[in-house]
């Protein structure tokens, strides 16, 4: 029976064999570029920054694709590589994980006014906004930790569990840092609208 288990995972590992399975790896991986350039845009705010982002994760993926299980969530697989890309860049440029600010209760009512009165869920209203530079403007504003929750959850439309994965933290975390990184979204994005975009240094 040794000798037989052998044989066949010889058969399995054969150059033709291997080449085929990068092909299908190649191209289901292909398929999340534009959910992987969603993340990249939002955690970095820069469109170059993203780009490279997407392409050094790729460049990764594709050095590394002997280590992912078929069968598991590729999307899972990759976004984690581009999270270690987004870490190693943001420490090479020296940057720092802004302090986490105090929460206001009192901020909801001003985020729910530029919703139009409508009642909406916290992913639909985020989604809702994520169309032009506030929003990217209004991410950045929000402490690492908890961006990278939201740009997960409501952006790159993983589960809790999978962002929780990603993030290699318990689920109780992300949900958590969700929570708190949408009620500071919201707090900036209300900001920026009052301010209408105007920059206070020239007004």
């Amino acid at each position: 029976m040794a000798i037989l288990a052998d044989s066949v995972d010889h058969v399995a590992r054969t150059p033709s064999a291997e080449a085929h399975d990068r092909a299908l790896f190649e191209e289901e991986a292909l398929g999340h570029a534009d959910q992987l350039y969603r993340i990249a845009l939002r955690l970095s705010g820069s469109t170059q920054t993203a780009e490279e982002l997407v392409q050094e994760t790729y460049l990764r993926a594709l050095r590394a694709w002997r280590s992912y299980r078929p069968g598991t969530n590729l999307a899972a697989w990759l976004a984690t590589i581009l999270r270690n890309a987004y870490l190693d860049e943001a420490r090479r440029r020296s940057r720092r994980p802004a302090t986490e600010p105090l929460d206001d209760e009192s901020e909801y009512f001003l985020y729910d006014q530029l919703s139009g009165g409508r009642l909406e869920g916290p992913q639909e209203a985020l989604m809702s906004k994520l169309t032009n530079d506030a929003i990217l403007q209004s991410l950045e504003e929000v402490p690492e930790q908890f961006r990278e929750a939201v740009v997960l959850v409501d952006i790159g439309d993983f589960s809790y569990q999978e962002a929780a994965d990603i993030l290699d933290v318990p689920i109780g975390t992300v949900m958590s840092r969700l929570h708190r990184g949408r009620r500071q979204l919201k707090r900036a994005l209300a900001s920026h609208a009052i301010d209408g975009g105007e920059d206070p240094k020239r007004a």
